[in-house]
């Protein structure tokens, strides 16, 4: 899990774009970004929706499935993107309407 805000940019893109699309060329099952309503980070403070809706640099969060060889080359191709944030890695078992029923190890 990838956490940025919706601020961020990498040559004029939109941060969490270009992290997708990274995850994308690498070959990755899947990656997904999503728009948090409110959160805070590091720095304490709280970014929700402002006044007449405008917001305060909300927060990102990218998830991503993998195998953790795979996840461990996404990070770092993706790290020296990110200025301010924060990068979490951990074990799962996936469950997939494709597969046997049975679980899948992955990471996120």
């Amino acid at each position: 899990m990838i956490f940025v805000e919706d601020t961020d940019t990498w040559k004029d893109e939109r941060l969490y774009e270009v992290i997708v699309r990274q995850m994308h060329k690498l070959g990755l099952d899947g990656a997904t970004a999503v728009r948090g309503i409110t959160g805070f980070g590091a720095a304490g403070q709280i970014h929700r929706k402002g006044l007449f809706g405008v917001s305060d640099e909300r927060p990102i969060v990218i998830i991503v499935v993998d195998t953790q060889a795979k996840i461990t080359e996404a990070v770092e191709a993706v790290a020296p993107l990110i200025k301010e944030g924060l990068i979490c890695t951990c074990d799962t078992e996936v469950y997939s309407p494709e597969s046997d029923g049975g679980p899948t190890s992955a990471n996120l």
